[in-house]
């Protein structure tokens, strides 16, 4: 099967979408100029070309990417070509309006953006296919040629009367008959029952609130009617080019797919990441995106978007300060990348993107952001053949269901204010400031070479994955497991006594009397911290320890924290100092660890193979302890002791120790 590494060749992959569709061809003799400039080895074409490629039905107008193929290919400059599926050209809506997707309380979206397409549109899919079909088999032979980019973004939903019957069709599938529906919906509640398939619609606009097991039915059912369109075009470029690895990019952290099972799918998996440049944490951010990306792939990832700059859909899009882009570029190598592209590569003077930076901004080749982009593709180029490939270990998980977050995020629940993502970030960011490298794993996946597992908040979890971690603690291992988790069923069905009796008993919980959400900025004080969001009723058993109890308040007394051998529950979301410190003493007592002791503060250090990475957060100068002698393979200084970091600075070490 072609990977990453077939692509790659020993590199880092540089570059970023080029549109040159949006520019006189003239600008493209200087596009490459810069490119070559810059050190771009790898552009993205096609992503938004439809209505360029097909102007109209069934006509073919190719000419245009042929030169700029061949243009690539001239100067060294591999191609990511993508199907232009994404987006449909206007006559696709005018002439089929019923391929346009419908909101939930039936209104069209219409054409004049992107992704405005139904997922279970024969229409669409058919034409999705026709063009794909030319695209590949006019290209496969090209030799710029060198990854497959099926669609973008994949993110519509619909809940039209074609939608309707195809999810019909997918509970069919799954459930096989109208009674088995009826019992995994729970539908004797409220008269939901239904007598016949035809009378099952898509969770629509209700009266007040809808069947939450529909729902979560509604969000598999999407991510697989999604997936369906891309493996069709997959499989279309696979037969044409069984050599060329294929991917389609996720957004970091999006609901819409289960990328558990769409990574399955693809030869490369790749990710856009956007941090905030204002956001203080904005690091952290990015390194669980990394993480998250790479235990996907199960190795090295594609960061297929990123801003070189600004972006342009905030409320306020703030500008990267000079260095931040380098840095959170190879943090994002550190943690597995093996291509580090942008969105995009000449920044557009119309559309709405126009204010959305690129590698070659308004300001042009004299401008910062293109010297930092000159800068870093340098330096892409000098550590490639020492990264591209190289593992980054980890012994620690965390675990991340997309189940168990559609079912934590629907009405009437105890608490809006419980964010499943928010949640995860709270206890990664405790990971990360302790220097612990994380993966994240699925609740039903391998653990058993991680020597601790953290489970933030899973809220649904099946019988597998409950005896998963079951079996993972009975077998040596050491579970750190957050509230509101293992309450539901894979139906959404609320199992006997609000937690699985599997997992009170690991953790040694004889009773879980009662959940107590807790109000926006109100806390509640512990043994030793404060908590928030969150806190439960909780009665042990004996042998299980009190780690840390209530303190005032209708839980006075009552355990926060419990132990029971290896296995931890923490009934609260502790203040983040608090929560970095009792991760971190577990982290130790699991036999695991930082990558490197008594690192400053807002320094990270990530080993990628033989290569210690070691990435400053902050504006000031700091001196970083590292035994042993160094040489920084960016600047090829040597260091003995210690290494001297400035503004957001990096050192690339590797190891000249005898």
């Amino acid at each position: 099967m072609p990977s990453l590494r077939d692509a790659a060749r020993g590199r880092i992959l540089f570059g970023g979408d080029y549109n040159p569709e949006q520019w006189p061809e003239e600008v493209w003799e200087d596009d490459v100029r810069l490119m070559k400039e810059a050190g771009v080895n790898s552009v993205t074409l096609g992503v938004f070309s439809w209505a360029r490629i097909e102007p109209r039905p069934g006509a073919r107008e190719f000419g245009w990417l042929d030169r700029v193929m061949d243009l690539m290919h001239t100067h060294g400059i591999g191609v990511v070509l993508a199907t232009p599926t994404a987006s449909p050209p206007p006559w696709m809506g005018a002439r089929h309006p019923e391929t346009l997707p419908r909101t939930e309380d039936g209104s069209v979206v219409w054409y004049g953006s992107r992704q405005h397409f139904c997922a279970s549109s024969p229409v669409y899919r058919r034409y999705a296919a026709a063009v794909t079909e030319d695209l590949a088999a006019r290209y496969a032979g090209h030799p710029a040629l060198t990854v497959w980019h099926i669609n973008n973004e994949y993110c519509t939903h619909c809940w039209c009367d074609e939608t309707a019957a195809h999810f019909r069709r997918w509970l069919e599938s799954r459930y096989g008959t109208v009674e088995a529906l009826n019992e995994a919906w729970g539908t004797a509640f409220w008269s939901q029952r239904y007598d016949a398939w035809t009378e099952v619609v898509p969770p629509r606009k209700a009266q007040y609130m809808r069947n939450p097991a529909q729902e979560l039915d509604f969000k598999r059912f999407t991510s697989d009617a999604l997936m369906e369109c891309y493996a069709a075009e997959r499989d279309i470029v696979v037969r044409h080019t069984p050599h060329i690895p294929v991917t389609t990019n996720f957004m970091p952290l999006w609901s819409g797919q289960d990328a558990w099972a769409w990574s399955a799918q693809e030869d490369i998996v790749s990710v856009d990441v956007y941090p905030d440049p204002k956001d203080p944490q904005g690091g952290q951010y990015n390194a669980m995106l990394a993480d998250m990306t790479r235990s996907q792939a199960g190795g090295a990832w594609m960061l297929m978007e990123q801003a070189a700059g600004p972006v342009n859909w905030r409320g306020v899009n703030h500008p990267k300060p000079a260095g931040l882009n380098r840095l959170w570029s190879l943090q994002s190598v550190a943690r597995g990348a093996d291509a580090v592209c942008y969105f995009q590569w000449r920044q557009s003077r119309q559309g709405s993107e126009k204010f959305h930076s690129g590698m070659l901004t308004h300001a042009g080749e004299h401008g910062r952001t293109f010297r930092e982009v000159k800068q870093l593709g340098a330096e892409l180029a000098t550590i490639g053949a020492a990264v591209s490939g190289a593992p980054v270990p980890a012994e620690v998980a965390v675990l991340h269901d997309w189940d168990a977050w559609w079912a934590s995020g629907q009405e009437g629940r105890p608490s809006t204010l419980l964010d499943y993502t928010e949640v995860v970030r709270s206890w990664h960011r405790a990971l990360w400031e302790t220097g612990t490298t994380t993966e994240f794993a699925r609740p039903d996946g391998d653990l058993s070479r991680f020597r601790m597992v953290a489970v933030p908040q899973l809220y649904l979890l099946s019988d597998a994955a409950i005896d998963n971690l079951v079996a993972y603690v009975r077998g040596g291992g050491t579970l750190v497991c957050g509230f509101f988790s293992g309450v539901a069923d894979v139906d959404d069905r609320i199992r006997p006594g609000g937690m699985d009796e599997r997992l009170r008993e690991l953790f040694g919980i004889r009773t879980l009397h009662e959940w107590w959400p807790l109000d926006a900025d109100t806390t509640v004080e512990c043994d030793g911290f404060r908590g928030g969001l969150w806190s439960e009723e909780l009665e042990t058993e004996p042998g299980a320890e009190i780690l840390s109890a209530y303190r005032g308040g209708e839980l006075d007394g009552l355990p926060a924290v419990v132990r029971k051998d290896r296995a931890y529950y923490v009934s609260t979301l502790p203040e983040p100092d608090a929560l970095r410190a009792l991760l971190g003493k577990v982290v130790t007592r699991a036999g695991a660890g930082p990558v490197l002791a008594g690192l400053p503060e807002g320094v990270e250090a990530v080993h990628r193979g033989e290569l210690l990475f070691l990435l400053h957060h902050g504006r000031g100068d700091v001196t970083v302890p590292v035994p042993g002698k160094r040489v920084d393979l960016l600047t090829g200084t040597e260091f003995d002791g210690s290494v001297e970091l400035g503004r957001y600075g990096v050192a690339v070490l590797r190891d000249l120790t005898p």
